[in-house]
């Protein structure tokens, strides 16, 4: 008996190192592609990160139309890809149908829940990283008004919106935020142009810290208010370089991570699916500092963040969740 023990667990353990090495990732980005600097370059940037790591190639699709999403998804499943993620709420119809048709195959989808048993679904609180750079806004904004540039005019982008308002309001109740969303089809999210305009007339009407959400569209509004001499927030990935000196922190939202590991999970054999909300006790969320925002951010504004982030930690302070009820109480 002792001896079929073990030979069941050497098989065992051959099945799952072959599972484990049997990863062969796909990624399927939004609109705005993969160098849009911003949510979709941090999904990039996870894969890449799996890719150096570990010498496994993934594959991976920019799209460019609604259409395509169902056909990559599909193609990737056909070829044997697994797991296959997707970047992006517009993908979930897509991928629902997909996942259905492949019960066998790995999937992962980043802002949406996408209720399967071969699905993992990946959330963030991005209201508490927005409150965030809310606060360090408010702290270094001269004028009393500060402005927010949103892409896609969608609940989700509200919820970054409303968590702004709340930092900005919790240092400074009568500072004025002036809001502006770019569009309300997939365009908004790879606009510059519109995103610099949209920056030029909140800071015409005094606002000297601008927080966009906007994926690509949000390198002009860096660049407006770069060019202004003002100061930009970046979103998603560390956008603290794009213009040294002129942007005051990036809200970082670890789409890297999530990516990262749905990757490493599958090659490790360690893969689950389910719902996973990741917030700044997750470590889903924060703020970024390095060489290029340093000399932006003093030791009043660095205390006044870091004891708002430790108290939304311990939920002394609740920041206020939009796509709960599509109202912003601030």
């Amino acid at each position: 008996m002792k001896r079929l023990i073990l030979a069941a667990m050497a098989t065992l353990a051959m099945s799952v190192s072959a599972l484990a090495m049997d990863a062969k990732p796909a990624v399927v980005y939004d609109k705005g592609g993969k160098n849009d600097g911003s949510f979709n370059q941090a999904a990039y940037n996870g894969a890449e990160k799996f890719k150096e790591e570990t010498g496994i190639e993934y594959r991976e699709f920019e799209v460019v139309d609604d259409a395509q999403r169902e056909q990559a998804m599909r193609r990737f499943a056909q070829d044997g890809n697994n797991p296959i993620v997707a970047i992006g709420f517009s993908q979930a119809a897509a991928l629902e149908k997909v996942a259905k048709e492949f019960p066998d195959v790995n999937f992962a989808i980043v802002d949406m829940v996408v209720d399967l048993p071969n699905v993992r679904s990946i959330v963030f609180k991005e209201h508490e990283g927005s409150y965030l750079v809310g606060v360090m806004a408010a702290k270094a904004s001269q004028t009393g008004a500060v402005g927010f540039v949103g892409g896609m005019d969608i609940p989700l982008i509200r919820k970054f919106a409303c968590g702004y308002v709340g930092g900005v309001k919790s240092v400074s109740a009568d500072d004025k935020v002036i809001q502006n969303m770019t569009g309300t089809t997939g365009a908004a999210w790879n606009d510059p142009t519109k995103g610099g305009e949209l920056a030029r007339a909140q800071m015409d009407q005094g606002a000297d810290v601008i927080y966009h959400a906007a994926g690509g569209t949000g390198l002009g509004v860096l660049q407006a208010v770069a060019d202004a001499g003002k100061l930009g927030i970046g979103v998603d990935s560390n956008q603290n370089g794009t213009h040294p000196g002129h942007v005051l922190t990036s809200m970082l939202k670890r789409v890297d991570v999530a990516v990262y590991n749905a990757f490493k999970d599958v090659q490790d054999g360690n893969w689950s699916t389910g719902f996973a909300v990741l917030g700044l006790k997750e470590g889903g969320v924060d703020f970024a500092m390095d060489e290029n925002n340093k000399p932006l951010v003093s030791d009043e504004m660095m205390k006044a963040v870091e004891d708002a982030k430790a108290k939304i930690i311990s939920g002394e302070i609740e920041v206020h969740d939009y796509m709960s009820d599509n109202e912003c109480p601030y």
